[in-house]
């Protein structure tokens, strides 16, 4: 079965860091766009950071510039997510997906990818105490 499995979420303290990774599982991230989405309680689904692994674009939420890194090792079929100086406000499950073929990572990011997106992870879970 084709899936994206989410590791590397955990508690951690204010101003600490986390990394998650993404493993595609089935098939290939050979012409992707991957992207992290996370959801707190009472919230909307918002996208955080995206990739395509065919260009290496990249697009983040403003909440996240300057903090996060996204990154994709094509070799492990993995995408990463470099998490520092995190807050008390990042809080949330965090979900990977992906869609075959996406090259506008910003409208994948900000729109379509956070309701449409092929396949999607169980999520993991980003809690940062204050």
């Amino acid at each position: 079965e084709a899936q994206v499995v989410e590791s590397g979420g955990g508690l951690v303290q204010a101003g600490g860091s986390l990394r998650l990774s993404c493993t595609a599982s089935g098939f290939v991230f050979d012409d992707y766009a991957i992207g992290w989405f996370r959801q707190a309680p009472g919230e909307e689904r918002e996208g955080v950071s995206c990739i395509s692994s065919s260009t290496g674009s990249t697009a983040y939420a403003d909440s996240v510039k300057g903090r996060f890194t996204i990154s994709v090792d094509n070799a492990v079929n993995t995408v990463y997510l470099q998490m520092d100086s995190l807050r008390p406000e990042d809080t949330a499950v965090y979900y990977c997906a992906a869609e075959p073929f996406y090259r506008d990572m910003e409208h994948y990011c900000s729109r379509y990818g956070r309701v449409y997106s092929h396949y999607w992870g169980q999520g993991t879970q980003v809690t940062v105490s204050s």
